[in-house]
């Protein structure tokens, strides 16, 4: 016989105390992203609760449920519901009280999601080797086109982030007749700030070389210290101020569109996500690709390789049609 859980209001909590405490120690030990993310799916969440007389934190095992059938009923992903999860997992954790997202309640609440609505996550398209040739070709020699082909380029070649890439100084870049010596100086699997150092190589080809379109637009720009990749404003000026994460999604959606592809399906993860997609197309070991963009676990590469490898490894290509 099935069972109801009744989802009872609990008296309201005064968390608005509360929440900057949170908020303080999400900032201390979490990437700037990850903040931004965390401190918004807090706040919905007890906006959420405030609206219904309950209370965010502690929160009872039940209102978290209730919250996660409602992200689900207005169509929600199952990977966007994982993550406010975490987020209220860690509110929870940080403040020292009990957390409420470990209880058979809510495990069962996200299994049973997760089962009904998938848990497919509807990324952004890579940008392979050819696209990012297409793109380059397209830009003009200006100072625009000029700083645009060095941040494709760079960014593709050494698999980086949006935040690695604006974040890069002169001083992080070093050229040596192989290429270029790049260090990372925080990531998101660096959040300790050790450094990792990344090799960005010679290009086989003037056009689509990173080191040389590097070089291009900083002669141009007369960059010789500070900020790698600046604004530059519409009558040609070099700004002092660097660009933002947001600007580098912006760039790959523009040029996108100029080559004719559809910029809905760009952002700025594609740079990253090409290389990864193109090497493993290419045959690279995983290890080494692995190596190029840092990352720390092998799932998301194993995608990648599985999107490299869907036709070079293809039973179908191999039986003479």
């Amino acid at each position: 016989m099935d069972t109801a859980i009744a989802l009872t209001p609990t008296p309201v909590m005064e968390v608005a105390a509360l929440v900057p405490r949170v908020e303080a120690f999400i900032k201390a030990s979490r990437a700037d992203s990850t903040q931004r993310i965390y401190k918004t799916d807090w706040r919905e969440f007890t906006t959420w609760c405030d609206a219904r007389d309950l209370m965010a934190l502690p929160a009872a095992p039940t209102t978290v449920a209730a919250y996660l059938a409602s992200l689900a009923d207005t169509g929600k992903r199952a990977w966007t519901i994982n993550r406010k999860v975490s987020a209220i997992r860690f509110a929870h954790k940080v403040a020292g009280v009990e957390n409420p997202c470990a209880h058979p309640i809510v495990e069962s609440t996200t299994a049973g999601i997760r089962r009904q609505i998938g848990v497919a996550q509807h990324g952004k398209a890579p940008a392979r080797t050819e696209d990012i040739k297409m793109m380059v070709a397209s830009l003009p020699d200006n100072l625009h086109g000029l700083r645009d082909r060095a941040l494709l380029l760079l960014g593709f070649a050494g698999a980086m982030r949006r935040s690695e890439l604006v974040a890069l100084d002169i001083r992080d870049i070093t050229e040596t007749s192989e290429g270029l010596r790049v260090v990372i100086r925080r990531s998101k699997t660096d959040q300790e700030g050790a450094g990792i150092l990344k090799g960005i190589p010679v290009g086989r080809h003037p056009e689509t070389c990173p080191v040389r379109a590097l070089n291009a637009w900083l002669v141009a720009a007369g960059i010789t210290s500070g900020a790698v990749f600046r604004k530059v404003d519409r009558h040609g000026r070099v700004a002092t101020t660097r660009l933002t994460a947001q600007s580098v999604a912006l760039v790959v959606k523009r040029v996108a569109t100029a080559v004719g592809l559809d910029p809905d399906r760009f952002s700025g993860h594609s740079l990253r996500a090409g290389l990864a997609t193109s090497a493993a197309a290419a045959g690279v070991d995983m290890r080494l690709i692995m190596a190029q963009g840092a990352w720390a676990s092998e799932r998301m590469v194993r995608r990648y390789i599985r999107d490299g490898n869907l036709f070079r490894e293809n039973a179908a290509a191999q039986v003479g049609l």
